[in-house]
């Protein structure tokens, strides 16, 4: 812990001196203190961003709710403790409020809190999160039109592969195709870096359809060697709303002799609310080529249920929310039970996103959920690091890991 920079913002003398002393127990090396939100802004603005910031809520002058907005908007604070008294259901908004401000929520200890479970809390931070905390934040270079116009005329764009897993045994059962652009001066580069520019210029449909060769003779080669792997690919609605789309799948289908049953094509809920008619309709052609159909991210948006009766979905993937919330919040596991009992009713395979550790993957298993997808299992990696990947065998001895 002694490489931890850690805030304490505690208006009342008593508890910010037992959390210091709780602290320096743990190892941590003087950590900061101040008693308001405009105290703690100063504090870190002199004396550079924290790791960690044990907060409490309710404070004379600036909250530690506006505090936290600030923080996040200064990047000073990059991981959360709450530290109040507040009834249990409002700390919950309050939580998925931090979260929205796009800060790290570790828990909630209550006050005061217990040694061990702080200890946890920063520990899970340590091994997870921790990074030099006078780093600068990461923004994407703006991306040049030449670059992306030579990029996709050279084929940068590849695709990397994430495998969904089979939550009882640790073996592969599919993967998701994702985009990746190596930039010959920038290196591996994420969708967040280039995707609303491809979309700008009229190329992601370009794109997507080289990936989608790329997966399908990735597929060939290993239906070749008597191996089946099911791939995924992510699709905007408003992609299927190309008059061709559903055609030049098929004969990409066609042209490398995949069984469409191998296909997923995953689409995001919250995009589902405002597709055309025509992007309906694709989907469905889709199905009736005898590809699966998988509801993206669901629980994050409003039309979930609406369009799992409208539409020939076959998989849901549950948003890695649930997952994340899954050791401190109730309601969060009874969101996962119901989303297990409503897709098997539904006749549906049920996907679990952000599976990251042990414990996520032990709870999951003893409420019945089958599938997952996560860091606990493999991170996305290349076509050739997915070949040489063991995925018929555990890649963890399920009696090691339960």
């Amino acid at each position: 812990m002694n490489t931890l920079k850690i805030l304490v913002l505690e208006d009342h003398p008593v508890q910010q001196l037992l959390a210091l002393e709780q602290l320096q127990r743990l190892g941590v090396v003087e950590p900061l203190a101040a008693a308001d939100g405009v105290g703690a802004l100063t504090l870190l603005r002199e004396r550079g961003a924290a790791d960690v910031v044990l907060c409490d809520l309710q404070m004379p002058g600036m909250d530690g709710l506006e505090f936290l907005r600030r923080a996040s908007e200064e990047r000073l604070v990059r991981g959360v403790i709450l530290y109040s008294l507040i009834d249990a259901d409002l700390r919950r908004a309050v939580l998925q409020m931090i979260s929205l401000h796009g800060l790290i929520v570790l828990g909630d200890v209550g006050k005061p809190a217990e040694l061990s479970a702080l200890q946890a809390m920063l520990y899970f931070y340590q091994q997870h999160h921790q990074q030099p905390a006078s780093a600068p934040p990461r923004h994407f270079a703006p991306v040049k039109r030449e670059d992306l116009l030579q990029g996709v005329e050279q084929g940068q764009f590849v695709s990397y592969y994430q495998p969904k897993f089979d939550l009882q045994q640790a073996i592969c059962c599919g993967a998701e195709v994702l985009m990746r652009w190596v930039h010959p001066q920038r290196g591996i580069l994420a969708p967040a870096a280039f995707l609303d520019e491809l979309e700008a210029e009229g190329l992601l449909d370009q794109v997507f359809l080289q990936q989608l060769d790329q997966s399908m003779a990735l597929q060939r080669q290993l239906l070749n060697q008597g191996e089946e792997l099911e791939l995924a690919f992510n699709l905007l609605p408003r992609q299927l709303a190309c008059s061709d789309m559903v055609g030049h799948i098929r004969r990409t289908i066609e042209r490398h002799r995949v069984p469409p049953r191998l296909l997923t094509f995953e689409i995001t809920e919250v995009g589902l609310v405002q597709a055309p008619a025509i992007s309906l309709e694709n989907l469905v052609r889709l199905r009736m080529m005898e590809c699966n159909l998988a509801i993206d991210d669901f629980g994050a948006g409003y039309s979930s249920l609406q369009r799992l009766c409208e539409l020939p979905f076959n998989q849901i993937k549950l948003d890695a929310h649930f997952v994340r919330e899954l050791v401190r919040q109730p309601r969060c596991r009874a969101v996962v039970g119901a989303s297990l009992a409503l897709a098997n009713k539904l006749d549906m395979r049920l996907v679990v996103e952000g599976v990251e550790t042990q414990l996520e993957r032990r709870l999951l298993l003893e409420m019945g959920c089958v599938l997952g997808q996560g860091y606990w299992y493999a991170r996305p990696m290349p076509e050739a690091e997915l070949l040489a990947w063991p995925r018929s065998v555990p890649s963890v001895p399920p009696t090691q890991s339960l």
